[in-house]
């Protein structure tokens, strides 16, 4: 019978899923609210009471004879007022759920109409960007195709509903259209789509801290139906709960379920931290691209604050991230941005790098469609900079940051916080990248000019550099690695970040390395004529 009643249940549901869109809510929520509790007065008037259900499922040996006999004593006025209250007990409770119920298909109903207006501007002016003269026909487009191993949003605690769950299909369209005007090997960087979702999500666990993160995001944001924020909460921490759900509707607060430790080899328990942090991505990513079906998200985690063009920055990227095969994500870190190893004046100087940076970095969900299938137990962050991940693909970096960590605490003990990242320099300037050409990011052209720019530079010692007065100019000028100690050596003498991952040098293209010391350009560099990295330089 319950199998029955919670069949019945998701069916009505389904059925009110497709006539939403058909303008019939309320009164299709009405008619399944009273065909519901009919069924449900019924169903409760017939059933036993509650781990008493009798043989053939019975929750005890037994039951179903006490349940028989017991019935039988009923017969009088005491026992049906007995059965009279534990009914409406049972009535009560299931009532309240349903008022809970009621009131998500009002919040949804009124962001779904919120959505459907956004989607008429945006029409309007896709179609005046275009000078359009006929209208196009309205295209009917298939429900978003879900992952292969979509997990179950049943489990999902959504504390506000998201502003969009589904891209309208005139952005589509137009994005569409975008594709087909452009050829295999050009990419159109003049114009970024201004009606494009970029969603944001943050990265929680048990910082209150993260009011920091979440209070510039939202006062530097210009648009919450362009970037709506996700806060994906880890941990089950019920302060950072309370922070998080203080913003109300200006964001949207998930809680991933499973808070279960992993079962690791005994010597990785020390690196509990590292697997949950793998699992909460994973989880938190599906959500993003499989359950609001968003196309594009900027991950940032809850102990970083963004610049003020942080939205600037990644809107005006997110086209050449689009169309560039060679690309795989755009970055707001750079490695190497302490003060002094940065060019203050320089503020809207961007690079490719081999280096995976993290720290507020912009994903496609074709690419995650790519990664989930393979995401890693633990380690996510060096894992994306293998080889068989990486794919001699690149990312998008700044000269000068667009996140800075304020997080000492945390899994990795405050690794490199104390000695680089706390002196991270943030730019403070609004940098309108949106009205730049940044067409020079594309590989070709990238590559010829970088390569010139790199081997053309005298070649210098460090010694030379270290000593003032005896190098005239400002550079840039080369210094030249020829192994792995070398450039650790190297590195550290001039001041930069010395690890590398896979081979491959943080802030690291093509093996060259570039930053400011003293005041002068200096291109940390291999050999002319490099072609591939060592991957156990590590």
């Amino acid at each position: 019978m319950m199998k029955a009643f919670t069949s019945l249940r998701s069916l009505l549901w389904c059925h009110w899923a497709m006539v939403r869109k058909k303008g019939s809510l309320i009164l299709c929520v009405a008619f399944l609210f009273i065909a519901w509790n009919a069924l449900l007065l019924l169903f409760l008037w017939g059933r036993p009471p509650i781990g008493r259900l009798g043989e053939g499922g019975g929750a005890e040996p037994g039951a179903g004879e006490e349940w028989g006999a017991g019935k039988a004593k009923m017969g009088g006025a005491n026992g049906l007022a007995i059965e009279v209250i534990r009914l409406a007990e049972e009535v009560e409770s299931e009532l309240e759920t349903q008022k809970k119920l009621l009131k998500q298909i009002q919040t949804h109903r009124e962001l779904w109409e919120q959505q459907k207006e956004l989607g008429k501007k945006e029409s309007e002016n896709a179609k005046k960007d275009k000078n359009i003269q006929e209208p196009k026909k309205t295209h009917q487009f298939p429900a978003v195709p879900l992952h292969r191993k979509i997990v179950d949003d049943t489990k999902t605690v959504v504390k506000n509903a998201p502003v969009v769950t589904q891209p309208h299909p005139e952005i589509e369209e137009g994005k569409a259209d975008q594709k087909q005007e452009m050829s295999e090997n050009e990419v159109d960087l003049t114009k970024p789509s201004p009606q494009i979702i970029i969603s944001i999500l943050v990265i929680a666990c048990d910082r209150v801290t993260v009011k920091r993160s979440l209070d510039k995001l939202i006062q530097y944001r210009p648009s919450p139906e362009l970037f709506p924020i996700i806060v994906s909460q880890d941990c089950g921490h019920a302060d950072t709960a309370r922070v998080i759900g203080s913003y109300g509707s200006q964001i949207t607060h998930i809680s991933q379920p499973d808070l279960a430790d992993i079962p690791v080899r005994p010597d990785h328990r020390k690196f509990q931290g590292y697997y949950k942090i793998a699992r909460h991505y994973r989880w938190a990513l599906n959500q993003v691209f499989n359950v609001f079906a968003y196309s594009t998200v900027v991950i940032v985690e809850d102990d970083l604050e963004v610049a003020p063009d942080f939205f600037e920055y990644f809107r005006a990227l997110y086209p050449i991230l689009h169309s560039d095969p060679t690309l795989w994500c755009v970055s707001a870190w750079n490695d190497n941005g302490r003060e002094g190893l940065v060019d203050p004046g320089k503020t809207d100087l961007l690079y490719r790098t081999d280096f995976f940076p993290g720290l507020g970095w912009m994903l496609l969900k074709e690419v995650w469609a790519e990664l989930e299938p393979k995401w890693p137990k633990a380690f996510w962050d060096d894992w994306m900079r293998h080889p068989e991940q990486r794919k001699e693909r690149s990312c998008i970096r700044p000269e000068i940051s667009r996140t800075i960590t304020f997080g000492r605490k945390g899994v990795s003990l405050g690794q490199f916080f104390d000695q680089y990242l706390r002196y991270i320099k943030l730019n403070i300037e609004l940098v309108p990248f949106t009205k730049l050409d940044l067409s020079y990011l594309v590989r070709e052209r990238y590559d010829e000019v970088f390569n010139k720019d790199v081997y053309s530079a005298p070649l210098v010692k460090v010694e030379e550099l270290q000593h003032a007065g005896s190098l005239k100019g400002s550079g840039p000028f080369r210094v030249q690695y020829s192994s792995r100690d070398s450039f650790k050596v190297l590195a550290r003498n001039l001041g930069a970040m010395d690890d590398l991952k896979s081979g491959v040098p943080r802030t690291g293209y093509r093996g060259v390395v570039s930053f400011i010391s003293r005041g002068r350009r200096i291109y940390l560099a291999p050999h002319e004529g490099w072609t591939k990295y060592d991957t156990s330089w590590s």
